[in-house]
């Protein structure tokens, strides 16, 4: 299956993209910082990252972008970019500081996310709303064991349905879950993220199931209630990287690099599509399950009242892609433990030829997205999609505007996405990942997504375009790429504007180094000269007398 004949197209011509959605995206707790102002409760992010250890330097994302005080100022970012869409998320905690209704409804919460959307709306820019960007409220970790807990479906459901009563006359676009993947696997089986438990082979499977289960609740909650008053949709937000067989000719390899995405995407998408989880997941870790001794299998069933439930579920998929591995065959003992990641007896390869500019697991590989969209038509019934996510980071050893490295991927993967477009691919919409730089989760700041540069050393958290910025500005203008002598010269004009920043950026250390002068400097000479005219003059005083 993940054999797939397409054709070499070099270029993909801009006429195929009729209403076409191009934007860009953020998450709530990535960029508001205010973690704790105007009534918003702790995330599992904020106890995350407050205990020492656990995060890059012990960064947190308290302040981050100031997000929450620089609202119109990041709409003036997007209206430079010409987007149709901002892709954000709610803070759970910030409008429910416990994450239940009935014990508090924050009003300032519900006025802040009011006040971002009709902005948003006022500059003729659409916003799509994710409702879960990872921040679960503290209090659901530490009474229920968060997404353990079968109980967080009514939570969820109650402060889903408060959204939709609150913003939905305006909101036409909702995403339940963005990423569940790494909220089960990062937060429940490595611990890498938060709540930062490890329970490996057990977590990750219990999280997902009950956050798809969610997932359906909050659908048909939409359903019933509000899509015949509101005309919206709602849908789920999956990543997943697309997995290449090493060997072509080798089955085991074949079958190796379908069960990679099978565990990945297929693992959320096929019990929404299909009603169940995939076949070859159920019989892995069953059969691992089996040897390990246990009774019944790791992977959670659905009953045939749930699988109904869960199937069809979703107006649309919201689909974050980044990179591609390779994929060979490795059966990993049973007697090792259990383990999500030994579950798929498969090892993950890289070309060391592919670009990897920033983030260590982000490699280059434009040809496997069209790859991934193509098996999503053929494994899902080619479904309605918007990216949701795609973009690179780098590593920030010092501030680098003139991202090329930004723009070469953009453009190779914004072409294989309409390549993909040409084969019948059903894509709608487009969201550069990111609009701005912002913490990075366990990574902190270190690595950056952003199109923007934000300075986090300055208390206003000053931002700056970066060449990308022109390019991906040219391609929503030409809505794709009219020809490649027009495109060659987007990132010659992108080279020379961010060439132009830099010089101003470069003068900037110099402007902060005279200000500390006058502002420190002067100040603190002056106070000393006067302490020791004072003790010259009390020791003259004495040899007088």
């Amino acid at each position: 299956k993940n054999k797939v004949n397409i054709p070499t197209m070099e270029w993909s011509l801009c006429y195929v993209l009729s209403r076409f959605l191009w934007g860009v995206g953020s998450s709530a707790y990535q960029t508001e910082g205010a973690w704790d102002k105007d009534g918003k409760g702790p995330s599992i992010w904020d106890a995350f990252t407050h205990e020492k250890g656990k995060l890059f330097i012990n960064e947190t994302a308290d302040s981050s972008c100031e997000g929450y005080y620089k609202v119109k100022d990041d709409i003036q970012l997007l209206k430079e970019l010409k987007v149709n869409h901002y892709l954000i998320s709610i803070s759970w905690p910030r409008i429910m500081p416990t994450g239940i209704k009935k014990e508090q409804v924050n009003e300032k919460g519900i006025k802040f996310y009011n006040d971002t959307i009709n902005s948003l709306l006022e500059n003729k820019i659409i916003p799509i709303v994710t409702l879960y960007h990872w921040d679960l409220p503290q209090v659901l970790q530490e009474k229920y064991g968060g997404w353990q807990n079968i109980s967080m479906i009514s939570y969820f459901n109650d402060y889903a349905n408060l959204c939709f009563e609150k913003f939905g006359d305006r909101v036409k676009y909702w995403i339940t879950f963005n990423n569940p993947w790494a909220v089960a696997e990062e937060g429940y089986e490595t611990g890498e993220h938060a709540p930062g438990l490890k329970l490996s082979g057990i977590g990750a499977y219990k999280a997902a199931h009950h956050i798809i289960k969610t997932h359906a609740k909050v659908w048909h909650s939409y359903n019933k209630t509000w899509r015949s008053k509101q005309q919206g949709m709602v849908g789920i937000s999956l990543t997943s990287a697309w997995g290449e067989p090493v060997d072509l000719t080798s089955q085991k390899d074949i079958e190796a690099a379908e069960r990679y995405v099978q565990f990945y995407l297929g693992w959320f998408a096929n019990p929404i599509y299909s009603g169940d989880y995939p076949e070859v997941m159920k019989n892995y870790v069953g059969k691992k399950s089996a040897q390990q001794g246990l009774g019944t299998s790791r992977l959670p069933t659905f009953s045939v009242q749930e699988k109904s439930y869960i199937k069809g579920t979703s107006d649309f998929l919201g689909l974050s892609h980044f990179t591609t591995r390779y994929i060979i065959q490795k059966n990993y003992s049973a007697l090792k433990g259990p383990s999500y990641h030994t579950d798929r007896d498969l090892v993950e390869l890289v070309d060391p030829k592919w670009p990897n500019p920033g983030s260590k697991w982000l490699y280059s590989v434009p040809w496997g997205f069209r790859r991934l969209l193509n098996f999503i038509k053929i494994q899902y019934g080619n479904p309605l999609i918007y990216v949701t996510e795609n973009g690179v980071s780098e590593k920030l050893q010092c501030i680098q505007l003139c991202d090329e490295w930004r723009i070469e991927y953009l453009k190779g993967y914004i072409n294989e996405m309409l390549k993909a477009i040409n084969d019948g691919i059903n894509v709608k919409g487009y969201t550069v990942w990111s609009l701005l730089d912002k913490f990075e989760w366990n990574k902190g700041y270190s690595e950056r997504f952003g199109l923007y540069h934000v300075d986090f050393k300055k208390g206003n958290k000053p931002r700056y375009p970066k060449a990308s910025v022109h390019y991906y500005k040219m391609i929503i203008s030409a809505n794709g790429f009219p020809n490649p002598r027009e495109v060659k010269s987007w990132h010659q004009k992108a080279i020379e504007t961010c060439s132009i920043t830099n010089q101003l950026l470069a003068a900037d250390p110099l402007t902060t180094h005279m200000e500390m002068v006058t502002e420190i400097v002067v100040p603190t000479v002056f106070t000393l000269c006067i302490l020791i005219s004072a003790i010259l003059l009390m020791f003259l005083l004495r040899k007088h007398n």
